[in-house]
């Protein structure tokens, strides 16, 4: 289990003791898509999907979703978030949504698992608002696209 840090000595889970690292500024950009059909697409950038204003609603909740990632991952930290941003863009030729969520903090530990909670609780929440006119729509490439601070710098996705 070398260079897991969510395991001890023995192979047990742990919460990582971050309180000896330093506050720096921290930001996580992840990503995600929700691929449906083309109609779907359509009710939902009019705007006349039955259950309202779907991308308004799943925004909120993408925020909802970085801001409770501790109480539905076990060992991630709670955080003090200073930035939820979620950007849903309409992708005609998926057809479907693309998701972006930019997550910061000042902290001793990283916002990535927040960034991509966000993306999820957003999908999820598209999916849900919808899924009586497509059941059949397809959560997908949900990545990390970008991370910065901390002690191991900088990382950025290929693609």
């Amino acid at each position: 289990m070398a260079g897991l840090t969510h395991f001890d000595g023995k192979g047990q889970a742990h919460m990582v003791d971050v309180s000896d690292k330093p506050v720096t500024d921290r930001v996580a950009v992840a990503e995600g898509f929700v691929k449906m059909t083309a109609d779907t697409l359509t009710a939902i950038t009019e705007g006349s999907a039955k259950k309202g204003d779907v991308m308004g609603v799943a925004r909120l909740a993408g925020i909802m979703g970085a801001k409770k990632t501790s109480d539905l991952i076990p060992l991630c930290h709670p955080l003090p978030i200073t930035k939820v941003a979620i950007e849903l863009e309409p992708v005609p030729e998926l057809p479907g949504l693309r998701i972006v969520a930019t997550v910061k903090t000042g902290g001793q530990t990283g916002v990535e698992m927040e960034a991509l909670t966000a993306v999820s609780t957003t999908a999820l929440t598209v999916y849900d608002m919808v899924k009586a006119v497509d059941k059949s729509m397809e959560l997908n490439g949900i990545r990390l696209l970008l991370k910065e601070g901390g002690k191991s710098g900088r990382f950025e996705a290929e693609g």
